[in-house]
């Protein structure tokens, strides 16, 4: 599908990016790859037909190890929303500053920071297939992402785990996270249930997700996932 998309939006996409600077109006595309070019981006010239899948699923769930998979066999650049934020902060910058101040107040840090992140790594890649795994976790996130960078996801994988299954995954990592112990992997399980889920529902509805039974082996549950990305690849 990102390949056939390719020779369709680029014929359009243009047109499209001056309506939108002009109007001031994000656009939305609701089936297949997006083209962005300069009047959109305000980079490079160059038109990449992009093909944007959603990672989610709770903690434990082994998203980043399906990650490293999808990457290794189908070309997809992976951008974790949890580590730009880490790597904004270790790099001393002011708006990584910002950003640990905010954590450290106890407050959430706001969407358009993370997406913006994003954004900003979609932009220096010169790949047009992203994973962006762990986000949107919120519906506010997911508003923000498509209001910013101007385009929906084409499929959102979710990684489905019975939740005794995540915790005793999460407190046998052994990573030495303080946050891996079982009364805070509760509060992170609700959390996800409470905002996670209605973006699950919202993807569900569009006929973009793609739910993964993340229970079994490594390579069992990528049994499910290459089949996704194989129909797309020869589409």
């Amino acid at each position: 599908m990102w390949r056939r998309a390719a020779s369709i939006s680029s014929l359009f996409s243009t047109t499209r990016c001056r309506y939108q600077v002009a109007f001031g109006q994000k656009f939305r595309e609701h089936t297949g790859s997006v083209t962005l070019t300069q009047d959109c981006w305000g980079n490079s010239s160059d038109e990449r037909n992009l093909f944007v899948t959603f990672v989610l699923g709770g903690p434990g769930t082994g998203k980043g190890t399906q990650c490293e998979k999808i990457v290794e066999n189908f070309g997809f650049t992976h951008l974790s929303a949890g580590e730009l934020l880490r790597r904004e902060i270790s790099s001393n910058s002011e708006n990584g500053a910002t950003i640990l101040k905010t954590i450290r107040d106890g407050k959430i840090v706001p969407s358009d920071v993370t997406v913006k992140l994003i954004q900003r790594e979609m932009q220096l890649s010169k790949n047009n297939k992203f994973l962006i795994d762990g986000f949107p976790r919120s519906e506010e996130n997911r508003i923000a992402f498509e209001r910013v960078v101007g385009v929906e996801p084409n499929v959102v994988l979710f990684f489905h785990c019975p939740e005794e299954e995540m915790v005793q995954r999460v407190l046998s990592r052994n990573q030495g996270r303080v946050d891996d112990n079982i009364d805070t992997i509760k509060k992170r399980l609700h959390v996800f249930s409470s905002l996670n889920l209605p973006v699950v529902d919202y993807y569900a509805a569009k006929g973009k997700l793609r739910k993964i039974n993340a229970v079994g082996t490594v390579d069992e549950i990528y049994k499910q996932v290459h089949p996704i990305f194989a129909a797309y690849e020869k589409s």
